[in-house]
């Protein structure tokens, strides 16, 4: 296929070099971004000419509603118009719908899997849009990633990444808590993961990214807490979760929480440019307030 990709930070960079690797034929654009061996367009725009999928990797709805109003002209009817960010339902919604109305397909699928997912081609995407836009970048998705679940329509996607990482960001402020009250109580922190990995508190959080530095399978605690998924991008993950439920009517109280606390430790602490598993010294080092 002939594809645009616009977004080539962190994530998107490496995901459009292994659609390049695939055979695909990719032209791509960032303002600050030049991956090496990637042909690169002057604007969003010239980089979608001729494309039969343009796909945007971009960091909030407010962005993406901006970069859509300049690529949805510019694409031919029939392309389709694939978003990987993790924004605002509202905003995926909006965009899908004035793809539709230019005869595009349209598909909101952000990501789960985090940078070594994206380089290593391993990601999950969660697909919100028409089943025939999903069947036509199957392809691609099966190339960017291991695995693709098609959620229902525009906005599905994004749904399902919120829910999933506002989970997330509970379980492993948990975690982190247990393991801290484990020190405090006098047990080794590899007897606490060898019981809960295998017991009823067990979770992705314990079992797969273990916020105890040589504790489980290697994780970011292993190397500092240098961000495998930084704290920053749960707040934002937690926030637009929150948003949702505001909309929504859902009662979310945990979420709540779980958001306040990564919001003081992102901006009044020391948790920006951290993993998000950071939250275990942080709790260590603290006493009951």
């Amino acid at each position: 296929m002939k594809i645009a990709f616009i977004g080539l930070g962190n994530m998107g960079g490496p995901m459009a070099a292994n659609l390049m690797a695939a055979g695909h034929d990719v032209t791509g654009f960032d303002l600050t971004a030049r991956p090496d061996g990637l042909r690169m367009a002057d604007s969003a725009a010239a980089a979608c000419a001729g494309a039969d999928v343009a796909i945007t990797m971009l960091p909030n709805g407010t962005i993406l509603r901006q970069v859509a109003a300049e690529v949805i002209p510019a694409l031919t009817a029939g392309a389709v118009l694939l978003d990987c960010s993790t924004v605002d339902v509202d905003s995926a919604r909006a965009v899908a719908a004035d793809a539709q109305a230019a005869g595009l397909g349209a598909l909101d699928a952000p990501v789960s899997g985090g940078i070594g997912g994206a380089q290593g081609g391993t990601l999950t995407f969660m697909v919100g849009g028409d089943a025939d836009a999903f069947a036509r970048a199957k392809p691609l998705f099966d190339i960017m990633g291991q695995k693709a679940v098609h959620c229902g329509p525009s906005g599905n996607g994004q749904a399902a990444k919120i829910c999933n990482n506002m989970i997330l960001g509970v379980t492993m402020i948990a975690t982190c808590e247990a393991f801290a009250l484990a020190d405090k109580l006098g047990l080794d922190r590899q007897a606490m993961f060898d019981v809960v990995s295998t017991s009823s508190g067990s979770s992705w959080s314990m079992n797969a990214y273990c916020p105890a530095p040589g504790v489980g399978p290697t994780s970011p605690a292993d190397n500092d807490y240098r961000p495998g998924f930084a704290a920053d991008l749960m707040l934002k993950d937690l926030r637009l979760s929150q948003q949702a439920a505001v909309g929504a009517d859902a009662d979310t109280p945990l979420g709540q929480v779980a958001t306040d606390l990564y919001r003081r430790f992102v901006e009044d602490e020391d948790g920006a440019g951290r993993d998000f598993s950071a939250m275990l010294p942080r709790f260590a080092a603290r006493g009951r307030a």
